[in-house]
């Protein structure tokens, strides 16, 4: 990710996509992942989940780049839940410009979304502010709304200052930099 001003552009990481450009998202309050923690996850990934064919969702989208990444990687389809509508639009305008027909972008709050969703997914990513009140919720809320396909994985990104080791399906954590991702399976 490079910052311009109060601009940024990101950029695919890898698989089919890779060195493509998102567009600028002007005035974007989010915190997107960083590349060197994108890559380093995609690069765990490979051995934990197949995503050529996967059916993915994920949740606090922001600027959908998580959900991209997959696509890019041979994702059958992605759900991303963003409840900005600066967001919402931005995912999907991208999407377009990337010609991958394979999306739905629902404008909601995802403790609202995962109570309501039936479908099953291979991957689950999250990635809510770090300093959302309810971010110790969000495994058990993924688990409970049953959306995590059987051997499916999901993986949370959050900060420092919030573990999860100890609860329930957790895996493991890793660290890029600030960024932390926890894995879990349930």
């Amino acid at each position: 990710m490079v910052w311009l001003k109060s601009h940024f552009f990101m950029r695919i990481t890898g698989g089919d996509w890779r060195g493509r450009r998102l567009g600028t998202m002007k005035g974007f309050k989010g915190r997107p992942t960083t590349d060197f923690a994108r890559e380093g996850l995609f690069n765990l990934l490979r051995n934990r989940v197949e995503l050529d064919g996967a059916v993915v969702l994920d949740l606090f989208a922001g600027t959908g780049i998580m959900g991209m990444e997959c696509a890019s990687r041979g994702a059958m389809s992605v759900t991303a839940v963003e409840i900005d509508k600066r967001a919402v639009g931005f995912i999907k305008d991208s999407y377009k410009g990337f010609e991958f027909d394979k999306f739905v972008v629902v404008s909601s709050e995802v403790f609202k979304y995962l109570e309501r969703e039936s479908l099953k997914y291979d991957f689950v990513f999250a990635d809510p502010p770090y300093d959302l009140s309810r971010i110790k919720e969000i495994p058990s809320k993924v688990k409970e709304s049953g959306v995590l396909a059987v051997d499916g994985l999901f993986v949370m990104e959050h900060g420092e200052s919030v573990s999860f080791e100890g609860e329930d399906g957790f895996v493991e954590r890793r660290k890029y930099g600030h960024v932390n991702f926890s894995f879990f399976n349930f």
